[in-house]
């Protein structure tokens, strides 16, 4: 059986400002109406397959369970790790969680912000790797180059059996520009796409060959994991000793049974904002735009506008990036390099390196519409059918305006209902909870006052999440 197996936990910091810590990249709807996440989980419907599995950062499980059920799927499992310790170790506990519950399961390892614009030519790739990957082979998928490509990795192609099937001759590193070139002349190599196609029991006994402490260190966490509602939460004490490593590094580069499946499908990593500009559409004069931007005599740039109009006169080769809180304006050429803007900003302690004004929680959202001293004011968003923890504050009290949908309101010993217009007031220490028992969504402006206004201040006594902080 197929099992399709999505890794979600990388941060995406080379598409800052859009991208970030709470809410990176493969939750973004970077290249349309879905995110990258629900792209990746629609290309596998083509095939014959389980339900999913999903590994991914803890603090991710709710935005990913809310992904799935936007698109009307449901995972087998969400396995939460609770640190992030690269591919191998990640592939492991879906290994072990699918040998536990599909025997023979032959897993579909996709990195979950990846873009493929030719799904067709993904599907046809897998249904040829599935008899290698049947015989016992560890499949990587090679991508037909198409430039000298410096940002990716590369995969040198050994004997081939025709169909687009070689064997795996070996990994090579990002190369410099002349190296680049020369692999492209010599039509021996692909670029390294990420994307596996093995059975879990041959992985797991090449990792038990050429990786035995990662193997053991997965293997305890899953003997002691927890299982909540889809969530599977591996133990954190066993985890964190497990090395952290690549399945590159770990396994397919020391293995003897690894195949390699070409594939041709308009892949991109999309590991940078020059990657979004080659694949979008262009103005006659080279420009990608996104959303309210206004051009004049410019070339060759990507422009995107997420709440405020963009202008931009007499440029070249520019990536501008507009957020409700951040702009970033960079060469085309040196957006790789964004990333270290997101460290300075990290060794800063700014929020705009973790969060976005807009910030997602299991109930709905938030978002931080003004901030001064000892009050600010926020725009909260409850989903049909959810609730906030009864909660306390130490520090400020609130108020709420519902302007939309109806709202059911606890304060200490009181339950009452809330319409459109109509507002209350909840006194600082008081315990209060708020509901949305509608079927639209719950809009209201709340106002804090206080002497201390962070995301802290909250004592949870009871939370339908199992939050405890």
């Amino acid at each position: 059986m197929l099992v399709p197996v999505l890794l979600s936990g990388g941060v995406g910091s080379r598409l800052w400002p859009v991208s970030r810590e709470t809410h990176p990249k493969q939750f973004q709807p970077l290249t349309g109406e879905l995110s990258m996440l629900q792209e990746t989980l629609q290309r596998t419907s083509d095939l014959e397959e389980s339900a999913p599995v999903v590994v991914c950062n803890e603090d991710h499980r709710f935005m990913v369970a809310e992904q799935l059920r936007q698109v009307g799927m449901r995972a087998s499992a969400l396995i939460l790790e609770p640190q992030g310790r690269n591919t191998a170790p990640a592939v492991a506990l879906a290994a072990l969680h699918a040998q536990a519950n599909t025997p023979g399961a032959i897993l579909l390892v996709l990195p979950a912000d990846h873009l493929i614009t030719d799904v067709g030519a993904f599907v046809d790739a897998v249904e040829r790797a599935v008899p290698l990957a049947g015989q016992g082979r560890l499949v990587t998928f090679g991508v037909v180059p198409t430039s000298p490509e410096t940002g990716y990795g590369y995969i040198k192609c050994g004997a081939g059996s025709g169909n687009g099937l070689y064997d795996l001759a070996r990994f090579v590193e990002k190369p410099d520009a002349a190296t680049a070139r020369a692999y492209l002349d010599s039509g021996d190599y692909l670029w390294n796409s990420g994307m596996f196609l093995l059975s879990a029991a041959t992985y797991l006994e090449q990792l038990q060959r050429y990786a035995p402490d990662i193997l053991d260190c997965c293997q305890r966490a899953m003997e002691q994991a927890a299982t909540d509602m889809d969530f599977v939460r591996p133990c954190a004490q066993a985890f964190q000793a497990c090395p952290s490593d690549s399945i590159d590094y770990a396994v397919m580069e020391k293995t003897e049974v690894g195949s390699v499946v070409s594939l041709d499908c308009g892949w991109s990593d999309v590991g940078a904002w020059s990657a979004l500009w080659d694949v979008a559409q262009r103005d006659p004069r080279g420009n990608a735009s996104c959303g309210d931007v206004i051009l004049d005599n410019c070339s060759n740039g990507y422009f995107r506008s997420e709440s405020r109009l963009v202008a931009a006169v007499g440029v070249e080769n520019l990536v501008v990036v507009e957020t409700a809180d951040a702009v970033l304006v960079a060469e085309r050429s040196t957006v790789q390099d964004v990333k270290r803007i997101v460290s300075r900003l990290k060794e800063q302690q700014r929020p705009e390196a973790f969060l976005h004004r807009r910030v997602y929680r299991p109930w709905g959202t938030y978002e931080t519409l003004f901030s001064a001293q000892r009050f600010q004011v926020k725009r909260i968003v409850v989903n049909p059918g959810q609730t906030l923890s009864l909660q306390m504050h130490h520090h400020r009290a609130e108020h709420w305006v519902v302007v939309r949908g109806t709202a059911e309101v606890t304060c200490e010993d009181r339950v009452f209902m809330l319409g459109e217009d109509e507002s209350t007031y909840i006194p600082l220490g008081h315990k209060h909870r708020l509901s949305n028992p509608g079927r639209i969504a719950l809009e209201l402006i709340e106002v804090q006052s206080g002497a201390y206004l962070g995301e802290d201040d909250i004592v949870r006594f009871e939370d339908v999440y199992g939050r405890d902080s």
